[in-house]
């Protein structure tokens, strides 16, 4: 069953923290600038690395994505558990959308060929409102999650075998921001609504289940390297906008220092 709004003497105050979450969030963040960094190493031609079909980067991709798709599921475990409503969900959300579309015109004017168009906070500003909107399903999101991350499997074989034809459909930017592909898009970043919808509605199961069970476990206040990171989790979004221009940044002074 899910998670619903606790008696107000229950609820922690909004503005409470979840330091272990926010902890999570920000190991996040670490990861990801190591692995921006190692993709801009490439892109000036310092480390020339095969980021598109090498496993020892795709597998890292993925599994990143997904870190931060799970926290956001677990905040919006948090967010109803605290009764968090509509209006604040609201205020977020238009944060996180606003973000996207400065990704969207900041690697244009980079990338005009590959630019993103519907990258990470793209998806996450679609699938944030579907899992809001799900919350009610309770545990049968569990086996939705797993139809969720197998659909874009079995669209891949399907839409190169006997539905061959639907593929310029499905593939158009149009439509492939459903995930429902036969070839990926020649983008600098693609995070599709299938398979991760199935990330973010476990991460928000998860988050259910704790709080209902054991929610010590993610409100007990962490100490040293682990505090720190909450901190840099709980500005993520501010983060993720600034870290890409800064590393290209210092490496471009680099490149015209060393030329």
């Amino acid at each position: 069953m899910p998670v619903t709004a606790l008696p107000a003497a229950t609820v922690p105050a909004a503005s409470v923290r979840f330091d272990r979450v926010d902890a999570l969030r920000g190991l996040a963040m670490v990861w990801m600038t190591v692995f921006h960094f190692c993709f801009d190493l490439s892109h000036f031609g310092l480390w020339p690395q095969n980021f598109l079909g090498d496993p020892f980067w795709t597998w890292q991709r993925s599994a990143i994505v997904s870190l931060f798709l799970f926290c956001a599921g677990l905040g919006q475990a948090i967010a109803l558990y605290q009764g968090q409503g509509w209006a604040r969900f609201r205020r977020r959300w238009l944060q996180i959308a606003a973000a996207a579309l400065l990704v969207s015109l900041g690697s244009y004017w980079m990338f005009p060929h590959t630019f993103i168009y519907f990258g990470v906070l793209h998806g996450m500003a679609v699938m944030l409102v579907l899992v809001r909107l799900m919350v009610g399903y309770g545990r049968w999101l569990w086996p939705l999650g797993a139809l969720a991350l197998a659909l874009p499997w079995l669209a891949d074989i399907l839409l190169n075998g006997p539905w061959a034809v639907a593929a310029p459909w499905f593939d158009s930017r149009l439509l492939n921001g459903l995930g429902l592909i036969s070839h990926k898009p020649f983008t600098e970043d693609y995070v599709p609504v299938l398979p991760w919808l199935g990330v973010m509605c476990w991460g928000m199961l998860a988050g259910q289940w704790l709080l209902r069970k054991h929610p010590g476990r993610l409100s007990r206040p962490l100490g040293g390297v682990g505090r720190r990171l909450a901190v840099l989790g709980r500005w993520s979004l501010s983060y993720y906008l600034l870290h890409q221009p800064v590393l290209l940044g210092l490496l471009s002074v680099y490149m015209w220092l060393k030329a």
